[in-house]
């Protein structure tokens, strides 16, 4: 009998987590709905010079980058607060990295919609 053991590949292991964007909206009252694009697709379609672009966050993808932050102790507590809130009030399992996605994207649209006037801007003239 063989001592060999079959293990799976990594393609059987790793799937695509991404869904693929619907195509752009045809009616009037369709195009309010946001629609991300891919990396790739982004640099074939730059920004606008003033035209607040949509952000969202980009959820349970494979991601090529890493940003190291570092928060105190009780910034930590209050992210881990936010993880549990979210799960037992709103039946959300995120980990934190998740949310903090979220909460980047939701404070880089309101920079690119409100600029001077954003919460972003104003809380870092506050420290």
């Amino acid at each position: 009998m063989p001592r060999r053991v079959n293990v799976p590949t990594p393609d059987d292991l790793f799937r695509p987590t991404a869904v693929p964007s619907p195509p752009p909206a045809s009616t009037p009252e369709d195009a309010h709905q946001v629609v991300e694009l891919a990396p790739a697709q982004q640099a074939k379609h730059p920004k606008k010079a003033n035209a607040p672009s949509a952000r969202t966050a980009s959820g349970r993808v494979k991601h090529d980058e890493k940003v190291t932050v570092y928060v105190t102790a009780d910034e930590l507590l209050e992210i881990e607060h936010a993880r549990l809130e979210l799960r037992r009030h709103h039946g959300l399992g995120v980990d934190r990295g998740r949310i903090v996605r979220a909460a980047v994207a939701m404070a880089l649209a309101d920079l690119d919609s409100n600029g001077e006037d954003s919460a972003l801007v104003q809380r870092l003239r506050e420290a």
